[in-house]
């Protein structure tokens, strides 16, 4: 089987890593717009070779996991060169535009959108973890518009690196991430961007900061070559997110200002809640 990932990083070495686990006979290779990651892939044998783009000819499974904006052009470029029975994976972030760019197509269904729902705030090739997707949630979108004996090869490959399948959408894939991801990904990094900006004043914040921020400030680490097209793709399912999370943030500001702690006290009650939504998910 010759595998072709685009983009050798944290979810493209992943899933390298693992499908050489359970397809030993797979030829992996590698495209890259950055060639010291291909370099690197190949020294931490994510990858057997490097590849083109218009090497994809050859390919039996393509799977693209580059920044969204990118992807767009990429994945077109890529069906005008695949042969009939190539599939073809897409593991970004947003599904709407990149599902929308492709509808019309004549390889349409020789395409998969996914997401799985893993990864860490690493990036690049030496992020790559063997096992990321074991026990993970993956959202496959308009499903009916692959070929059926794709979907099945898909689902194999899904089924043996262990993840969990949820189908959706592309509207509503964007709406629900921007909640549950990209959401917190923001929060992480403005968190972030509040502290360093106070502790030009207070050398001593660094030496304060407990596991509690170290958790909740960790996505601020993650790459801002792969979100900013993130928050741009999925602008307006963010901006709403921003304006109900901002309205909560003036709510609780609003009870601390009249010394209402029995309310606030409520707030994080009711909010506690959440233990029970996410216990066995996280």
């Amino acid at each position: 089987m010759n595998v072709y990932i685009i983009g050798i990083g944290l979810i493209g070495g992943s899933m390298s890593l693992d499908i050489q686990e359970h397809y030993p006979e797979a030829v992996i290779y590698g495209i890259d717009a950055n060639d010291a990651h291909l370099e690197e892939a190949l020294q931490l044998q994510l990858i057997h070779k490097k590849a083109t783009l218009q090497n994809v000819k050859n390919a039996d499974l393509v799977i693209v996991t580059i920044p969204v904006h990118v992807s767009i052009d990429i994945i077109t470029e890529v069906l005008n060169t695949i042969n009939d029975q190539t599939l073809v994976i897409d593991a970004g972030s947003t599904k709407e535009k990149i599902c929308q760019s492709i509808a019309n197509h004549e390889k349409r269904r020789n395409f998969l959108a996914a997401h799985p729902i893993a990864g860490t705030e690493f990036s690049g090739p030496k992020a790559a973890i063997k096992g990321l997707f074991d026990g993970k949630t993956n959202i496959i979108c308009e499903v009916e518009k692959t070929a059926f004996i794709l979907q099945e090869k898909a689902l194999e490959l899904f089924k043996n690196l262990g993840m969990r399948i949820r189908y959706m959408d592309p509207k509503s894939h964007d709406k629900h991430i921007a909640y549950v991801s990209h959401l917190s990904h923001i929060s992480s990094f403005m968190l972030g961007k509040t502290v360093i900006e106070k502790e030009k004043n207070e050398r001593d914040i660094f030496d304060l900061a407990g596991s509690g921020f170290a958790s909740t400030v960790r996505l601020a680490k993650s790459s801002p070559a792969m979100w900013t097209p993130i928050f741009e793709q999925n602008k307006a399912n963010v901006i709403e997110t921003l304006q109900e999370y901002i309205a909560n943030l003036e709510e609780f500001k609003q009870l601390m200002l009249q010394d209402n702690f029995e309310g606030i006290y409520k707030e994080m009650e009711n909010t506690n809640h959440i233990k029970k939504i996410l216990n066995g998910i996280i």
